[in-house]
């Protein structure tokens, strides 16, 4: 069973006097399955924030359906049962933290959700264990990083136990260091706790570890895959107004000047490797 389920979704926001405008999303078809890393890419006012937003009924569509381990987002009964399952991280860190202590606003959540308050300090505990802040469990949330605020953002949503995590562009508003932990650290949930993940981004390269790919334009999908199949398909991706991966357009520029180099090396590691076997042919 997949854990959440689009359906033709349609939805619109609407203007000033209330009527709708172009939609945002356009009859969406997705399903995310149990423990996969799916990541959403596509340019400003593509719909990816607006789809990320469906995934545990922030919105709900206008049209069709979205569906959470078979509980309708439309049901206001089930919102509760369906944000326990599916949590979300949001750009802005400080829109998350509620608390004037880290482990407080860690166990805020899981407060809220009636867990017992032993389980709440294992709940904590493991969480910020998890996202390398346990040292500052302490600490005031508004003293730390960007980086940091963002690890202790996906602290207070992992002690919520959830089956599914969307993080709607996380690293944003972070420095490449901070980007690169928070990537890491997203992987990890997926590779270490089998918690699902949705990534919602516009940095190619966040999305190259990801189990599937999708490409959004308009409203629509209109690319998915694996992020090899995807980024292989370098004018295609182009005609989105989106660049491809740095070791992409390395590889491709060589290939047009005569090499014989594989597009689907995305990692630098797999680009490097690929270019020492062509030069020691």
């Amino acid at each position: 069973m997949s854990i959440i389920d689009f359906k033709k979704t349609t939805f619109s926001y609407k203007d000033d006097d209330g009527l709708p405008k172009k939609p945002a999303i356009y009859k969406i078809d997705l399903e995310i399955e149990p423990g996969t890393f799916v990541a959403v890419l596509g340019h400003n006012g593509s719909g990816k924030s607006t789809l990320a937003k469906h995934c545990n009924g922030i919105l709900v569509p206008d049209s069709g359906t979205v569906t959470v381990y078979g509980m309708d987002t439309e049901d206001e009964d089930m919102l509760l049962d369906i944000r326990r399952r599916v949590g979300m991280v949001f750009q802005n860190p400080d829109n998350q933290i509620v608390a004037n202590v880290v482990e407080e606003d860690v166990a805020f959540a899981p407060e809220n959700l009636g867990v017992e308050p032993g389980k709440i300090r294992e709940r904590v505990d493991k969480a910020l264990k998890t996202v390398g802040m346990y040292d500052y469990r302490l600490h005031a949330p508004h003293l730390l990083s960007g980086g940091q605020k963002q690890r202790i953002a996906i602290a207070g949503v992992l002690a919520m136990a959830p089956k599914c995590i969307v993080f709607d562009e996380p690293t944003a508003m972070l420095d490449p260091g901070g980007r690169e932990d928070v990537i890491r650290i997203i992987r990890e949930l997926k590779e270490n706790l089998g918690v699902a993940v949705v990534l919602i981004t516009h940095h190619m390269e966040e999305t190259v570890h990801a189990d599937r790919l999708i490409v959004m334009d308009r409203g629509r999908i209109v690319m998915d895959g694996t992020p090899e199949e995807v980024f292989t398909k370098v004018e295609q991706v182009r005609g989105y107004g989106l660049d491809v991966p740095e070791t992409t357009e390395l590889l491709w520029e060589l290939n047009k000047k005569g090499c014989e180099l594989p597009l689907s090396a995305l990692t630098v590691d797999e680009c490097a490797d690929a270019l020492y076997r062509e030069l020691t042919k």
